[in-house]
């Protein structure tokens, strides 16, 4: 599969339409990192698959990513990255380690990355943050990133505010280095929209949650296969920090706060209550009813459990007939 003739249509600008040969990927298709889920048996498929595997470093301390690291060093030989949350406490020991085991590519999240970027270049690693908003597209930019994911509120777990179709185009239009289409892209549909709204490789999470290398809870992965198209929320507005799930009991839960708020200290202390540990509960435990079942809008369009591999076949071939070879 040949991306480039879709790229320049977009841009002329080598640097911009050369996405895969930069990474060392064959088809410009990258895994979301999904706290508790991506891990190294999830990320070594998609790698494996052409794709570029990720792995969520979450709020996780330094020796349980290393073994996942090194357990998809051994899984796969294909590049693969590992994704940073900034505000973890661990995040220091994360960076110094992600040097240490040679890991190529870095995405972040939640976070300022500007005191690691010279650590980041020093080890040539490549820095790709997400974002949501055009001001923070062109400071990670002047900041020295290497690329963005644009993504759009249509994602599952912590969203911004604008929409994949609006925030995607004003994105490209605003920096010089390649950007990524994330939030609300499940198949090769919104894989091409994605692609003719200027970007050059796509981002995908809640698809990946129902392969088979995916080693979620199996209650988690039943919730997202029956999932119609208006069955996820948003949660936390009034926090400041939005979270897209599933609707389930801790959902309604959550929301009856919001809508009856009187006292904001309060209501943060009760969703800081209920939400402690509720992402483990969902895909450890497998408590879709009071765990966080994170989730993007895109869940009702998926409905097949199938490999990486098939996964990532469908979206090339379908990508295929939708935007033929010149």
């Amino acid at each position: 599969m040949d991306f480039e003739n879709i790229n320049k249509l977009n841009t002329g600008d080598e640097m911009k339409s050369d996405l895969c040969s930069i990474l060392g990927i064959k088809y410009p298709i990258f895994q979301g990192a999904m706290a508790w889920i991506a891990d190294a048996s999830l990320a070594s498929a998609v790698s494996n698959a052409g794709g570029l595997g990720i792995i969520a470093a979450g709020n996780a301390p330094a020796d349980v990513v290393r073994k996942q690291i090194r357990d998809t060093k051994k899984l796969t030989d294909k590049p693969f990255g590992v994704n940073i949350m900034l505000l973890s406490p661990y995040v220091d020991e994360i960076v110094d380690l992600v040097c240490e085991e040679g890991v190529k590519v870095i995405t972040t999240g939640a976070g300022n990355p500007g005191k690691y970027l010279e650590k980041f270049k020093e080890n040539n690693i490549k820095f790709i943050p997400v974002v949501p908003s055009v001001a923070l597209a062109r400071r990670m930019e002047k900041s020295g990133a290497d690329a963005i994911i644009a993504e759009g509120m249509e994602s599952g777990g912590h969203v911004g505010k604008l929409t994949t179709m609006a925030l995607l185009p004003q994105v490209v239009d605003a920096v010089d280095i390649p950007v990524i289409g994330a939030g609300g892209i499940a198949d090769s549909r919104g894989m091409a929209a994605a692609f003719m709204l200027g970007a050059k490789a796509v981002q995908i999470g809640t698809r990946f949650l129902v392969a088979k290398e995916c080693t979620v809870h199996e209650n988690y992965k039943n919730v997202i296969l029956k999932a119609k198209d208006i069955d996820t929320t948003v949660t936390g507005q009034f926090t400041g920090h939005p979270v897209r799930v599933i609707r389930n009991r801790l959902a309604r839960e959550l929301e009856k706060i919001e809508k009856n708020l009187v006292d904001e200290e309060a209501a943060n202390a009760r969703f800081e209550e209920l939400g402690k540990g509720a992402l483990q509960r969902a895909v450890v435990d497998g408590d879709v009813d009071f765990g966080s079942v994170m989730s993007g809008q895109v869940a009702g369009m998926v409905n097949r459990e199938q490999t990486c591999e098939e996964i990532i076949d469908e979206l090339v071939k379908g990508f295929d007939k939708l935007i033929p070879e010149n």
